[in-house]
């Protein structure tokens, strides 16, 4: 088994309790209904903090239809989340498992900068693609960026 790590870093003009609080904490009820055209809905089994399994469930005709994971770290204090996606149509035959590490910071301007590494569990000498780790990549920034717009056109909502 091998493991390729990757970390990534992006900044909001939002202090890190609001955009943790959307984007992380209440994701299974915010996200369905920012990206209806992606995401059909967020199942949590459990309280949504350490144990809890998160399904997230694809709308029809894209290229996954769900993925699961488990949440490993929720700490509204220091705006870390740590989950690892143990099933579904984003862990294909040759990758065991995906851990990801989520941590907010406050930035200097009165914003955030959030830091995601990712690490993937190869099975055997399965090498990962950069352009499928890419895409991956892309579509959780769009995820951000719609609940980050989504905040700062409501600057009521979770403040």
């Amino acid at each position: 088994m091998a493991v390729t790590t990757f970390t990534e870093e992006n900044t909001s003009p939002l202090p890190p309790k609001r955009i943790f609080k959307a984007s992380i904490v209440d994701s299974h009820n915010l996200i369905p209904n920012l990206m209806p055209q992606a995401i059909k809905s967020i199942e949590v089994q459990g309280d949504g903090g350490a144990g809890s399994i998160k399904t997230i469930n694809f709308t029809d005709g894209g290229n996954f239809k769900s993925i699961k994971y488990r949440v490993d770290e929720l700490n509204e204090e220091t705006y870390t989340y740590k989950y690892t996606m143990i099933e579904g149509d984003g862990l294909v035959d040759n990758l065991e498992k995906i851990t990801y590490d989520v941590k907010f910071e406050q930035s200097a301007d009165g914003g955030s900068i959030s830091k995601v590494t990712s690490s993937y569990y190869t099975v055997g000498d399965f090498k990962l693609k950069e352009e499928e780790i890419k895409a991956g990549k892309e579509k959780v920034l769009t995820m951000f960026k719609a609940v980050e717009a989504y905040l700062l056109q409501n600057p009521e909502a979770y403040a």
